[in-house]
């Protein structure tokens, strides 16, 4: 399984990005498949950014609830992340992510059950 995230770059505080995730896995798996965007950065451990479950469930860290979106395009088998009023401590490496097995929930999936893509950076200056 192939993820190629999308979307990253440079913004002020204040700004939006989008970011997106191309999958090259048959729809149907896809559709099935708990997906999510995780953040890193060299100070902090990857974390869970927001979650989204094949029933269309989602789940956002705190520091993003109502700024960010995740969305997904089932017959283009694209993830999505809509991030608006970005902030500094936004910056960091983000990281699309599928799970490997599961008929879509999210709940208790560790880092080794997801694929990952490769990653793209996302910088918020002042």
């Amino acid at each position: 399984v192939l993820l190629e995230e999308s979307g990253g770059g440079s913004v002020q505080a204040g700004g939006s990005l989008r970011l997106a995730c191309a999958a090259s896995i048959t729809r149907l798996v896809y559709s099935r498949r708990c997906m999510g965007w995780f953040r890193q950065t060299p100070e902090m451990e990857r974390e869970a950014v927001a979650l989204l479950e094949s029933d269309g469930g989602t789940t956002y860290v705190d520091s993003v609830k109502g700024r960010f979106t995740i969305s997904k395009d089932n017959d283009r088998k694209i993830l999505s992340l809509q991030m608006d009023s970005l902030k500094p401590e936004d910056t960091a490496m983000y990281y699309c992510a599928l799970a490997r097995y599961g008929e879509g929930s999210c709940r208790g999936l560790e880092r080794e059950d997801y694929y990952w893509g490769q990653g793209t950076q996302v910088t918020v200056s002042e």
